[in-house]
């Protein structure tokens, strides 16, 4: 796109229109009911559902309000543009990754394993579901929030325009213990743009850690833990590790040849082939239990085309009397042998004892722990992806063109490392060597290959909880804290160019418009051999349905192929606009922003900030709303579990007012009617005892009164029957499982294992359970089971169940609360983990309940760096 096109004014369309008069644009603006005053509504998402409706006639846009002559779309005259777009961090998940599909992954160990869409289908329905929150009032539930997201963004103005002297400052950095520099005036002064937070970190003490040596003396003695988050003279500059030292790579195992009775068939016949070619259709055929990849028709070209290269390049496929067969047709080949081989394999795996797979274990770890670690700037950090991805086959996501083909075995000459100059330099296997050593101080990449599929770069990083993903994390959420500071101006700027006489200027306002409210991705231009994903700038005619007066229907693949829908409501001037991108002769294929690119728009948005681009607005939004959520919250509820529904409605309204979404699992229905099971189990072992408790002393009936004693009413004999029946199945399965544990522990001890009848002495404990329940339900009466027991004790027992009922009930209505709200993908990637830390700290709820052990470590610098008084 020349300059000079991007400053036609939108009043003329390819220089040959006349001027729209002022009067007949404002005659649009204002052509529907609702009245703006020149104020531009935040969006709002209504709900999940089917379009119903197609697109309006857009007879304003088509009369050539905006210029006598139809402008041709650039996308309909074939002209090509970049959405290329900095890589995000894999932290950097996209909003509607988790919520709007109910896809699972088959297979757990790849990235790659993600169901295929199918080449040229309508995208399915979503569901016809509705978020939204309880309320006497009749409101409709879009104003609601509406109203509520006008609020928070009116509370973030005048957070803006907080003069600096007001704004949340870092705390004093404290002497450094650990060894680290005095940093110099110059450093200084640069780190106090990123410094860590306030008076916060003054309250929370390092605790001393054993310091990692290889002498061992060194080993008794302590150090300070080192706190990089107090320190931020470090990583602000390009050169990120000074001294550094790592083991390299793990490579696969080398490929174990078949049996020689288990081969592929071709029309019928065994074909014995060569290593390479029979490690290829070792690949197919262990995966004929993934029927959404194996039954793929591109997945099936893409893989026969690579495996037929591959049998002629090994020297040819054979029958059993060696004479040559020339395999041609992908329908004659037969992997089921192969399958059941290593089906059969995988069963093994599965059957072994708990004490064979912890020595398994235990040797694979021996093996795999000096790759583990890493020595940086002489701090022992955790290594992530340390193994070389094995060969197999390339599944990708989505819609790949690609699927199928054969991800070849990387080979130590693919291999660069980067290692310090004075380290000594992992060895390769023997006979191999690496492809070259570098000394890379800028980058935190340890080793790095080339892939053979998409000639993508793969590398070998540090964990999550290493000191240098932390400083990512903490970066990330700085920079949409100083967000904070300019959003006004920007959104001050976009409203008042959503009706900017330039289309260029129009259409920009309007994509950031879009990416402020709804969170959309920015949008990367694809290839022709990449699946084809949707995101803001890239939006085709036919991804946008319209309907008066303001509700705009959302319906594409976002990133990794993840569908987004979603109906919104916009400002009218947005709606309008969206109208006018859209106009003849643009049609199915044509881009909505024709003038935009994501470069383009990046570009636009770092003059506001240094650093900002689209994925910054989604940090923001969802630490900003969830801070200012925390902050109205008076108190919570008494126990854990209503404290940590009240975290969830939190972070519900964030993602509702955010539109994270996701549409319900298949299994929710099911998961919810098994803890109805458990609590409705509770309930009647809690019935139990108060019968104990009446044949102890049947005076009590008439003391507590008959009521206190009846059963309720929806555990009817039926039902009784039913859990009974459970209850004893049950202890059937743990007396079982725990016969087995303790035989292996003998055994494991150098004992005899026990014999049968002890199994049967035990199990008879299932038999008397079945007599006492058969009893029970013919006389109506329950004979009190424990010794010593007395109605006191009973009384106690009760009122646990009565607990025990109550954290269920508040758990099984948090579940169904957050069916269609994606929490997780909010709280892990765009919520700010120091406020999840506030709330823990000032409601006292223990951070376990918030984060999982990985998401502790990953977290470390949030934990230990804030109080509850702090702010986002």
């Amino acid at each position: 796109m020349s300059s000079s096109e991007d400053d036609i004014p939108l009043a003329r369309t390819n220089g040959r229109g006349k001027a729209t008069p002022k009067s007949t644009d404002s005659q649009m603006a204002n052509s529907s009911p609702a009245d703006t005053n020149g104020h531009v509504d935040p969006g709002v998402s209504i709900r999940f559902g089917p379009v119903e409706d197609k697109d309006v006639k857009m007879e304003d846009a088509e009369d050539g309000a905006l210029g006598a002559s139809k402008r041709k779309s650039r996308a309909s005259i074939g002209e090509k543009k970049s959405y290329a777009e900095e890589e995000s961090s894999e932290e950097e998940e996209p909003l509607s990754k988790r919520r709007r599909t109910s896809v699972k992954h088959e297979d757990p160990e790849t990235d790659d394993d993600v169901p295929l869409a199918r080449n040229g289908r309508k995208l399915p329905k979503a569901s016809e579901t509705a978020i939204g929150e309880e309320s006497d009032s009749d409101v409709p539930i879009e104003r609601k929030l509406t109203a509520q997201k006008l609020k928070i963004e009116k509370t973030a103005e005048k957070d803006a325009r907080k003069p600096a002297a007001k704004q949340t400052k870092p705390a004093a950095a404290k002497k450094a213990t650990n060894g680290v520099k005095k940093e110099s005036a110059a450093s200084s002064a640069a780190a106090k743009k990123v410094k860590a937070e306030p008076a916060s970190a003054k309250k929370a003490k390092a605790k001393p850690v054993k310091a990692e040596s290889q002498d061992a003396e060194d080993k008794e003695d302590e150090e300070d833990e080192y706190r990089w988050w107090e320190d931020q003279s470090k990583g602000d500059g390009t050169i990120k590790w000074t001294t550094l030292e790592h083991a390299g790579v793990v490579f696969p195992p080398e490929y174990e040849l078949l049996p020689k009775n288990v081969k592929m068939k071709y029309d019928g016949i065994p074909v014995s082939l060569e290593p390479e070619a029979e490690e290829v259709a070792s690949f197919f055929g262990t995966m004929l239990n993934s029927t959404h990849n194996v039954e793929n028709p591109v997945f099936q070209k893409n893989f026969f085309g690579d495996f037929k290269d591959i049998i002629k390049k090994s020297g040819g496929a054979k029958d059993p009397k060696g004479n040559k067969i020339d395999i041609k047709e992908f329908a004659k080949c037969d992997f089921q042998a192969i399958f059941d081989f290593y089906d059969a394999q995988r069963a093994e795996k599965r059957n072994l004892t708990p004490a064979e797979k912890k020595a398994a274990k235990a040797e694979k770890d021996k093996v795999e722990e000096p790759f583990q670690y890493c020595i940086w700037d002489g701090r022992k950090q955790k290594v992530g992806n340390f193994r070389v991805e094995p060969p197999s086959l390339f599944r990708g996501r989505g819609e790949h063109p690609k699927t199928g083909r054969v991800k070849t075995r990387v080979q130590p000459e693919q291999i660069t490392i980067n290692i310090g100059k004075d380290a000594n330099v992992p060895p390769p296997p023997e006979g191999h060597r690496w492809k070259e050593v570098k000394h890379d101080q800028e980058g935190t990449w340890l080793a790095m290959w080339q892939e053979n599929i998409n000639g993508n770069y793969k590398y070998v990083m540090l964990a999550a909880n290493s000191d240098v993903k932390g400083q990512s994390d903490f970066k990330k959420f700085e920079k949409a804290r100083e967000l904070k500071k300019h959003i006004e101006k920007i959104r001050k700027d976009y409203q008042k160019n959503l009706k900017h006489d330039m289309m260029v200027e129009r259409q920009k306002a309007t994509a950031v418009y879009l990416i402020d409210q709804f969170a959309l991705r920015a949008g990367n231009e694809k290839g022709e051999d990449e699946a084809e994903t949707v995101g803001c700038c890239s939006l085709k005619y036919e991804n946008v349905t319209l309907k008066p007066p303001n509700t705009v229907v959302f319906d594409f693949l976002g990133k990794d192929s993840i569908r987004f829908y979603d109906e919104v409501q916009v400002d009218l001037q947005v709606f309008k606009n969206l109208k006018i991108f859209k106009k003849a002769p643009k049609k199915n294929g044509d881009e909505i922003f024709d003038r935009l690119t994501t470069s383009a728009l990046n570009k636009h948005l770092a003059n506001y900030m240094p650093g900002l681009t689209a994925k910054v607005f989604r940090t923001y939004n969802a630490s900003y709303t969830m801070g200012s959520v925390l902050k109205e919250m008076n108190g919570a509820g008494g126990t854990v579990a209503e404290k940590v529904k009240a975290y969830n409605d939190a972070n519900r309204k964030v993602a509702i007012l955010c539109n994270h979404k996701r549409t319900v699992t298949a299994g929710h229905a099911n998961a919810m009617e098994k803890m109805g099971e458990r609590i409705k189990g509770l309930r009647y072992q809690k019935w139990r005892l108060k019968q104990m408790m009446l044949d102890l002393d049947p005076t009590l009936k008439k003391k507590r009164g008959a009521a206190f004693f009846e059963i309720d009413e929806d555990l009817d004999q039926d039902w009784i029957n039913e859990h009974q029946a459970f209850l004893v199945e049950e202890q059937r399965t743990k007396i079982n499982k725990k016969f087995e544990k303790d035989n292996e522990k003998r055994v494991a001890d150098g004992e005899k294992e026990m014999k049968a009848s002890e199994l049967e002495e035990r199990l008879s404990a299932v038999t008397d359970l079945e007599k006492k329940f058969k009893k029970e339900n013919k006389t109506g009466k329950v004979e009190a089971e424990a010794r010593g027991a007395t109605v006191e004790k009973l009384d106690g027992q009760i009122q646990k169940i009565d607990q025990r009922v109550e954290t269920m009930s508040v758990q099984a209505q948090d579940k169904e609360d957050n069916k269609e709200v994606a929490l997780g993908t909010s709280k892990i990637n765009y919520i700010d983990p120091r406020l999840t830390v506030v709330f823990s700290k000032k409601f006292d709820v223990p951070i376990e309940k918030f984060f999982s052990k990985a998401l502790r470590e990953k977290f470390e610098w949030a934990i230990k760096s804030v109080e509850e008084d702090w702010e986002f």
